[in-house]
């Protein structure tokens, strides 16, 4: 009984996280331009937040696996995938590199001292959140495994065809 009434309030609290806004945490994106996350938007339309770092080959395989659809995502959904770096700063500048080798098309923002990372709960990445037209996280993910990018098109086209 102990163990279900525990896996309930735990079921419980992660639900509440979900449905959050984002919280308000000031980053730069990769060319240097201030941006708050709270701002984040895409004309009414849902975004997918991929956190990820240069160092982590899931993050960067899940990153490209996407890039491959993305296009054809945005023309079916006009979802928006924002990446944010957790890489600390003595390794920022290995980013963009890193962006433009995979010429992956995604807005990319820098969170080196992992303060967006923090306000959202996140302890491990790759993490994925949607966020839906309205700002509203609707769905959290960790980790990737091959083809788990088909879940996340889903997701979106659910929020589209709401």
């Amino acid at each position: 009984m102990k163990k279900l009434l525990l896996s309930g309030i735990i079921f419980f609290c992660l639900q509440l996280n979900i449905n959050a806004q984002l919280p308000s945490v000031t980053l730069k994106d990769i060319n240097g331009k201030t941006v708050r996350t709270d701002t984040l938007s895409n004309n009414g339309r849902p975004i997918i937040i991929d956190f990820f770092a240069t160092w982590c080959k899931p993050c960067n395989r899940e990153l490209t696996a996407i890039s491959e659809v993305y296009e054809e995502w945005q023309e079916e959904t006009g979802v928006k995938l924002i990446a944010v770096s957790i890489d600390q700063a003595q390794n920022i500048n290995k980013v963009r590199p890193l962006v433009d080798q995979h010429g992956w098309p995604y807005e990319v923002l820098l969170d080196p001292n992992s303060d967006f990372k923090r306000a959202l709960g996140i302890q491990m990445i790759p993490y994925v959140l949607i966020v839906d037209g309205d700002g509203t996280i609707v769905y959290k993910h960790n980790g990737y495994t091959d083809g788990a990018e088909e879940e996340l098109i889903e997701k979106v086209r659910e929020l589209v065809n709401k």
